[in-house]
């Protein structure tokens, strides 16, 4: 169960949460030819990430704990008329699902584990991943200040979780596109500092 807790979440979307920006994240555009093959969306809220790779022609599952985010994803695609995959499931039983993909991404969910949810998060996506397939994530930097927001996260961490069975490709600063909102001046003007990770799971 992430840190934040279900009913916290459910309240965020209950209004609009500040990451539902109405497009997808530009950190996930700027890299969209390296996410190929089938793509599995872990975390996906209402699948603005999900159907940017869905209109490039990928096959598409998108998948989140609750069931508000995955009801607004499946109404998008049919207003959109694109075809991917919605389901409501918990990320942190990956390791039970028989699906395989080539390619992860994951937008603001890596860094909301604790660190023994996480360890068995990033287990789960291994299992998910075909062989010599990548994962993608935007995570909270540690070098954002406050403590606004989700847990920060630092390179050192990262680098920890991953040591074994993966190969680090990249990890590089980044930013979180949100919502504007004149009343919270909480996070660093340009959105809030994060880390772009690329992983490619080791195995054959």
């Amino acid at each position: 169960m992430p840190v934040h807790g279900r009913s916290s979440f459910e309240n965020l979307y209950a209004g609009q949460p500040r990451w539902e920006i109405g497009r997808p994240q530009r950190a996930f555009m700027d890299v969209a030819d390296q996410i190929t093959g089938s793509i599995l969306d872990s975390g996906c809220g209402t699948g603005e990430n999900a159907f940017f790779f869905a209109s490039l022609g990928h096959k598409v599952t998108g998948i989140d704990f609750l069931a508000e985010p995955i009801s607004l994803a499946k109404q998008k695609a049919a207003d959109r008329g694109l075809t991917a995959t919605f389901l409501v499931m918990d990320a942190l039983t990956l390791k039970d699902w028989t699906e395989r993909f080539d390619s992860v991404i994951d937008s603001g969910l890596f860094h909301v584990f604790s660190d023994e949810d996480r360890r068995r998060y990033v287990d789960g996506v291994a299992s998910v991943l075909k062989p010599n397939g990548r994962f993608f994530f935007l995570c909270f930097s540690d070098e954002e200040p406050g403590t606004q927001g989700p847990r920060r996260v630092s390179r050192k961490e990262i680098e920890e979780v991953f040591a074994v069975g993966w190969a680090v490709e990249s990890i590089e600063p980044s930013r979180y596109e949100v919502r504007p909102d004149p009343n919270d001046i909480s996070f660093s003007d340009g959105g809030p500092k994060a880390w772009f990770v690329v992983l490619r799971r080791l195995g054959r």
